[in-house]
This record gives C-alpha cells, structure tokens and sequence, in this order.
C-alpha cells in the first residue's frame, strides 16, 4: 500500500476524542501537537494544504506515520503534549533549548541549617529558592543575608553527640563575627532557627517579617541606651531598604503573579517572564524562538508558559498576559489587565520582550550591513585586481573531469555577490569528444552554457573563471566568439601549479598577492568548481560500474539494472535483500536469477 494510502487509512481510524498525536518520519518523532478532537485536527492537515506555508507542507511531505494518545481532558492533552517535546525534542516544535542549569539557594536540611548555592536540586528535605536566571542576582542575595544574619558555613556534622563530645572548635568565622559558633554550643539553636525563618521570608518575597524584626532589635537596644548595637541594627535595617528598592516594586496588593508577554516577527518570537512575589518582581527571563511553522503568538506562548514554569518552580496561580490565549491549567487564572497597577506590571514586561526584539533585529542587520560590506570590498578589489570594466557581482567557473578518458564530465559553479549560488551550479555530460580532450570538451560546454543563457534571455555573468591553463582559455574564448559575446564577459584562467592568472592573447600571466581576497576568492571559485565536477564524475563513474555488474548477469537488462541503481545505489545493498525482496522489485523469474548470481559468487 503506498505510504499516502496508508496515511489515510490511519487518519480513518483516530477517535474522535482529545488528546496527542505524533508525526513520525523513518528516523524517528518530527511533531508532536495536542486536540480536542484529535481525527479533526489531523485530518486539517491533509485537506488544507492548499492553507498550509512552506514549512508546514515541508513537514506534511516527511510524514510516514501517525501515533496518538487519548486522554480525559484538554488539560491532561496540554501537558502530555508538554511532556513529549520536552522528552523527543521534535524538529518542528518549539522548544525552550536554553543549555543552561540556573543555580538555586538552598537551605540544607539538617541541624543549624546552612544557606548555599547549587545547580543541583535532590530530593533531600532541603528548601530551594529560585532558580536565578543571573548568578550576580544570586550573589547579591547570598551576601545581603550572610551580612545580615551569623549563618555558619562549615560543614561539620552538627549533632547534640558531636557537639557534646567536643568534636570541633571555633574557626576564623567566628572571630571575626561572621558566625556565633554553634558547634561548641556557643549559640542558641531557637535563635539560629528564627534566623532561618527570616531568611525563608526575605527568599520568599517577603522583607517585612525581617524589616519588623530589626526595628524592635534597633528600639530595644536605643532604650537601653546599648546605642553602637542599635547602629548596627540600624545598618541592617537599611540594607534590607535599600535591597527592597532596588527590587522594582510593582505594587503591595500584588502577590505571587506570573507575567508573560509576547511580540514576534516572520522568523522568531521574543516573551519576557516576570515572576512577581509580594509586591516586587524578584525574577526576569527574556528569550528568543525561532519559528518553525510559522506558529500563532497564542500557540507558542501557551507552550512556552508551560516550560518556564516549570524551569522557575512557579506556583502562582494567577498569569497575566499581553494577547488572549486558552491555557488549560489546573486552579491557575489567565487574565488580560487594561488598566491599573497590573497593567503597568504587563507594560514593564512587553517593553523587556519589545527591547529583546529591537536589539536581535538590529544585531542582525548590523551583521547583514557588514557582511554586504566585506561583499562590496571584495568585489572591487577583484575589480582591480584584474583591470575589469565593472563589478563581477556574478562569475562563474568552468572545470573539466575523467579518469583516464572514461566518464568525461564538466562543471560549472556560479558565484553571485561573492557567495556560491547553488541553484545556478550546473553538471554537463561531455557530447561531442571522444577520449579524454579537455581542450575540446571546454569549448562544449562554454558553448551549450552560453546558447542556452543567449536562447533563455538569461542575464550574462561579468566574469567566466576557466579552472585549466592558456589551452582551456583559449578554448572558451574560441567558443564566446562564435557566439558572438566575446568582449561583453570577461574571461581569465587559473593555472594550479602556481596560481597564476592569463588574459585572452597574453603570453604572460598575472600574480596577485597571494593573501589578497581576490585571489582568496578565486581559489574558492576554482577549489568548488573541482569538487563539484568530481562529484558528479565519481557517481557516473559508480553507476555505470554497478550498471555493468549488473548488467553482466544473464537475463538482467539495462532496465532493471537502472530501476535497483535508482533505488538501492549500491550493488552490497542489494545482496542484503532477500529472495521475497527481490521478488516484490523485479518479480518472480528475475528475482530468482539475481538472488542465485550473488549468493553463488558469495
């Protein structure tokens, strides 16, 4: 059954019923995409093309098969489908590929907690804050805490047992005030716990719990006229102000928001995250997508809300947005605020997404000016390197390939503003000269090029590079006079030995600097000209090696020989397959013919 019937008859069969569905090709998942009804969603796929862009008809065409999986609801399809790219990484889905693994704070489970920074987050009892997109942000915290409150950093083992036994001593940490020695018993473990529980608090978001604390410390110490701890309280007391206003406060009736905003252009899409905990932003990720089937702006911050999440160990319930979307999620609210402080709050985010935007776009046209630039340069430096009349903004070149006279093949490669125009590169069977005749098989093949550019109306290169010394020129140049346009293209040859240049009529060659860009472009040129031709001339000359094998075997015709070449390129490949094999290729007679040839010369 061809591959598009059985396409459709899998289409046939899908339920009418949510859920996920993949597209496979023969390596493996290339889209994984949620529906409510999953047969409907597929099946648009197949009668719409006439809707779909290039990508998505490109991904409709690598199609070999379909899997799907139900589930209850558009929640459940939501997140399997999260889950699934995440997992296979298919090519035609959005994935947030960052690399990174952002650090968290920690606070480790055990006796007289430490306060630490890690990459890796176990399951151990721990509580872990962040991630933080920004280690500087991370820091900056760490230090404000460590400063504010006698936290040990040792790693001893801290146990009553321990400590009883006299295992430790007081290290440099402690006389300098940064630790009040717990592990001589020297500090109250109620005490060091109620740090803790502040340091939870101001990791959370909430400054007010330690702002409260210092205050009364601060009071206390100044009624009891103990004055240099009150400064000290004071001091504290000011960095924790100064942290708060340095963190943007949105607002206080503000609590445990995510924000997401979206902007795009053709190619990619730019969404900014802010994550907002009582009343101040106190996490910002921006990030880049390229599409890759031209998706809605809905359809790809859905998706991308779900991975940041995720990646953040967000728990808001509550996500503002710039653009209307549905995102089925469990006891989580999606709004799309046009006036007051969670407007402002989304302003602030687009501006990041729409900043994010404007300085990719303009990287990337500063390195398009620059590239047309070096372009522009090494054209005029070829220009007057070799005394041409105007810029060479097309050249093309000519090389000539066989292997001791068998399969003569040519070449030509075009170059267009300094870069290879695959399109434009041609192959030439060699017609007319027998035996191995470079001179002769030059003038053919700048002869058909240049009838057919002349028959087309096609638009004539500035410059023809022929890859061969003064014979090969002079052949070209015999071949543009008979047609007549000799002195409209100008035309030189590259000998290798010693990269020299020749004029038409010129008994004396060119040097160019051998670190000029003209010459370096030239090579290029000559250098790709050459590998083109012998890779056409290496699989004529496979082919006609394996047509003759083939070929050999009495009963196997031209035909048939080029039928299996077509398909299987290879004469080993073909000795894989078994007699049913064959069979189903050549049919039953010449299959057994076949089959009996390699397995006796085996």
């Amino acid at each position: 059954m061809p591959a598009n019937e059985k396409l459709k008859d899998a289409i046939s069969h899908l339920p009418h019923k949510p859920g996920v569905y993949k597209f496979f090709d023969d390596k493996g998942i290339i889209y994984v995409g949620k529906a409510i009804d999953i047969r409907k969603r597929v099946s648009s796929y197949f009668n719409r093309s006439a809707q779909h862009n290039k990508k998505t008809l490109k991904l409709i065409s690598q199609i070999q098969h379909i899997e799907f999986t139900i589930v209850d609801t558009e929640a459940d399809a939501f997140l399997l489908e999260n889950n699934l790219i995440k997992q296979y990484q298919p090519k035609y889905n959005i994935l947030l590929k960052d690399g990174k693994t952002y650090p968290y704070i920690c606070i480790v489970n055990e006796r007289f907690p430490r306060v630490i920074s890690t990459r890796n987050k176990i399951n151990d009892g721990s509580r872990y804050f962040g991630p933080y997109p920004s280690v500087t942000t991370m820091n900056i915290i760490l230090d404000l805490i460590r400063t504010l409150y006698p936290i040990r950093t040792c790693t001893y083992n801290l146990s009553p047992e321990n400590i009883a036994a006299g295992k430790f001593k007081v290290c440099l940490e402690y006389h300098i005030g940064n630790c009040k020695g717990p592990c001589e018993a020297l500090e109250d473990e109620t005490q060091y716990n109620y740090y803790i529980s502040q340091i939870r608090n101001i990791l959370s978001g909430n400054l007010s719990v330690a702002k409260n604390y210092f205050k009364d410390q601060m009071s206390a110490a100044a009624a009891d006229f103990q004055f240099e701890q009150a400064h000290e309280f004071k001091r504290k007391l000011d960095m924790l102000e100064d942290f708060q206003t340095k963190s943007t406060v949105v607002s206080n009736t503000l609590t445990n928001i995510d924000v997401f905003s979206i902007t795009s252009n053709e190619k990619c899409a730019f969404i900014n995250y802010l994550k907002v905990m009582n009343g101040s932003i106190i996490m910002t990720q921006s990030v880049e997508l390229e599409k890759k089937l031209d998706e809605e702006d809905a359809d790809i911050l859905a998706s991308i809300i779900v991975q940041l999440r995720m990646e953040f160990d967000s728990t808001s319930r509550e996500i503002i947005t710039n653009i209307e979307l549905s995102l089925p999620l469990d006891n989580v609210t999606v709004s799309y605020p046009q006036i007051g402080d969670k407007r402002k709050l989304l302003n602030l985010s687009l501006k990041n997404a729409l900043y994010l935007r404007k300085e990719r776009e303009g990287r990337q046209e500063k390195n398009k000016d620059l590239s047309e630039q070096r372009e522009i340069r090494v054209l005029e430096t070829l220009k007057k390197d070799l005394r041409l009349t105007e810029l060479p903004r097309q050249i093309e070149c000519f090389d000539n390939s066989n292997f001791q006279g068998d399969n003569p093949v040519a070449s030509m490669v075009c170059f267009k503003n300094g870069k290879p125009s695959k399109k434009d590169y041609r192959h030439f069977n060699i017609k007319t000269v027998v035996g191995p005749d470079d001179f002769a098989s030059m003038y053919e093949i700048v002869t058909r090029r240049y009838k057919r550019l002349l028959n087309e109306n096609q638009p004539l290169p500035q410059l023809i590079v022929i890859d061969g010394g003064k014979g090969q020129l002079s052949m070209a140049v015999k071949a543009l006079k008979d047609l007549d346009i000799y002195g409209k293209i100008a035309v030189v040859g590259i000998a290798k030995r010693l990269e020299e240049i020749f004029y038409p009529g010129d008994s004396f060659p060119l040097y160019i600097d051998k670190k000029s860009e003209s010459l370096l472009l030239i090579q290029r040129l000559r250098n790709e000209a050459h590998r083109f031709a012998i890779t056409f001339h290496r699989s004529k000359r496979d082919a006609g090696t394996l047509k003759t094998e083939l070929t050999e075997v009495k009963g196997i015709g031209p035909t048939i020989a080029n039928a299996l070449l077509a398909k299987y390129k290879s004469v080993k490949k073909l000795k894989e397959l078994s007699l049913q094999e064959l069979t189903s290729e050549v049919g039953k007679a010449k299959a057994a013919i076949l089959y009996k040839h390699f397995h006796e010369t085996a």
